[in-house]
């Protein structure tokens, strides 16, 4: 394993065997790679429901008594 493929990482936590078990990172490198994925996530779910109708808020409220 090489530590410059792996960026973010400061230190890594193997096992005796020398496989990766975790790895820490600095906290505000951590809220950016969180911030990314919420991002991506949305970015997918608009991409989802694109073209869709949009409901009324009394519409929506009364889809989610459904569930």
């Amino acid at each position: 394993m090489q530590a410059d493929k792996y960026p973010f990482a400061k230190e890594f936590i193997t096992d005796a065997e020398g496989n990766i078990r975790k790895v820490v990172i600095d906290f505000t490198d951590y809220k950016r790679m969180v911030e990314a994925i919420e991002d991506k996530a949305l970015i997918m779910a608009m991409k989802e429901v694109e073209g869709q109708t949009p409901l009324s808020l009394n519409e929506a409220l009364a889809e989610l008594e459904k569930e």
